[in-house]
């Protein structure tokens, strides 16, 4: 039996809950100059009046200047609408989110990102999903951390990268150095999600696929990903001893589809949320939008259609609360828990066998406060007395597939 890991996730109540989506909303960003230069990634435009001017927007230019709601109304959409139906480069990523129940946003180029500010009607916390599509402008600190925060209480990252020297509003940083930025030059907590994104420049078209037959993204209700086509994009490098959670599902071609460089889409988990990350923004350009500009359809021609399975299946998956690791439900059979809720002690009862591996349990953070080898797991005893009132996860790491049950701990 090859090694174990498991891990316990611990999600304490008294300081996050769970967050409540009445309706489930996706938020596409464009206040980070994502329709600057030849890019186009907003959903719908309809005036194109703003200008980047080696750095934020600014009124005066013929850049598209996305709007927050949508027009037309998205509730005259059908399922044989267009995606011309919008005007905006990424505009069928958008109407399909609508075609599948969602309710979509843009959050303006002058819009505010924030997490727990009542005043924003536009706050993260209105919202289960955020795309970002190819940032081109830096997060301040108070952003990096309103997006951490999303992410800890539920929320969903969408996170699209392009190719190194990409800097397509002239103030001196790419998406790639955005993103990095962000996720190691921030007060919460260097590297959460366990990946950065490398400073390449290729094209391929890959059907290197990690063989994971239950994971969502790769198998999921828009169908299976085979492969996928990058015009222009990086890749990612995965620091699974950093967040356990990190997975490579595509990786460039000939590369190891269990290896921790060379991915071209990742996804990861941190705190109660979820996050997706794709090397390119060229899957997503759907060929149509700002006519000053000269788009692509990479969306749905793109691998053969590929493209659109992959990053709709991804939102699907940051769209979905009942799964929170990201672990399907047919993974979650390889151990069973009593008593659930527990006030003192959990009994941990294995479905299969397991005959080595390491017990570990961690806070929200990550950070490790428990750690037990173990020779053979027939039944384990762990003393929770000392845990505070919460939701814990408990999970079981196997040649690459992990099973997850959810603990109560009750103190009454």
């Amino acid at each position: 039996m090859s090694q174990v890991k498991i891990v316990l996730i611990a999600l304490i109540t008294s300081c996050f809950s769970l967050s409540t989506f009445a309706q489930t909303k996706i938020l596409f960003d464009a206040s980070k100059a994502e329709a600057a230069g030849n890019a186009d990634w907003v959903i719908d435009a309809d005036l194109h009046n703003i200008g980047y001017f080696n750095g934020p927007a600014q009124i005066g230019g013929t850049e598209s200047n996305a709007q927050k709601i949508p027009t037309p109304l998205q509730a005259t959409i059908t399922t044989s609408t267009l995606e011309t139906y919008w005007t905006g480069g990424i505009s069928n990523w958008g109407i399909d989110c609508v075609k599948k129940g969602y309710q979509v946003e843009s959050l303006p180029y002058n819009g505010q990102i924030t997490y727990g500010q009542s005043s924003n009607t536009q706050d993260l916390s209105n919202y289960k999903v955020f795309v970002i599509c190819e940032p081109n402008i830096l997060f301040t600190s108070a952003q990096k951390t309103a997006l951490l925060q999303f992410v800890q209480n539920g929320g969903g990252l969408f996170m699209v990268c392009d190719h190194g020297n990409s800097d397509r509003n002239g103030d001196g940083y790419d998406s790639q150095m955005i993103w990095n930025d962000f996720m190691t030059n921030n007060s919460v907590q260097s590297n959460p999600f366990g990946f950065s994104f490398d400073s390449l420049d290729f094209s391929q078209t890959s059907t290197n696929i990690a063989s994971i037959a239950t994971d969502t993204i790769l198998h999921g209700p828009y169908g299976n990903v085979t492969s996928i086509d990058f015009n222009g994009g990086t890749a990612m490098t995965l620091y699974p001893s950093i967040n356990s959670n990190v997975k490579g599902l595509i990786y460039k071609s000939g590369s190891s589809t269990t290896g921790n460089t060379n991915a071209l889409m990742v996804r990861s988990r941190y705190g109660l949320g979820k996050i997706a990350a794709i090397g390119d923004s060229s899957p997503a350009d759907d060929g149509t939008g700002d006519p000053n500009d000269v788009l692509y359809d990479g969306y749905i021609t793109g691998a053969n259609g590929n493209n659109r399975k992959a990053i709709m299946n991804a939102t699907y998956w940051l769209a979905t609360n009942n799964n929170i690791t990201g672990i399907s439900d047919k993974e979650e059979t390889s151990f069973q828990i009593y008593p659930n809720p527990a006030e003192e002690i959990i009994n941990i009862i294995p479905v299969n066998e397991i005959k080595s591996g390491t017990l570990t349990i961690c806070n929200i953070l990550g950070e490790e406060i428990y750690n037990q080898k173990i020779n053979a797991l027939d039944r384990i005893s762990i003393n929770v007395s000392t845990f505070s009132n919460g939701i814990y996860f408990a999970s079981i790491l196997s040649e690459g597939n992990k099973s997850t049950r959810k603990i109560i701990v009750a103190h009454y």
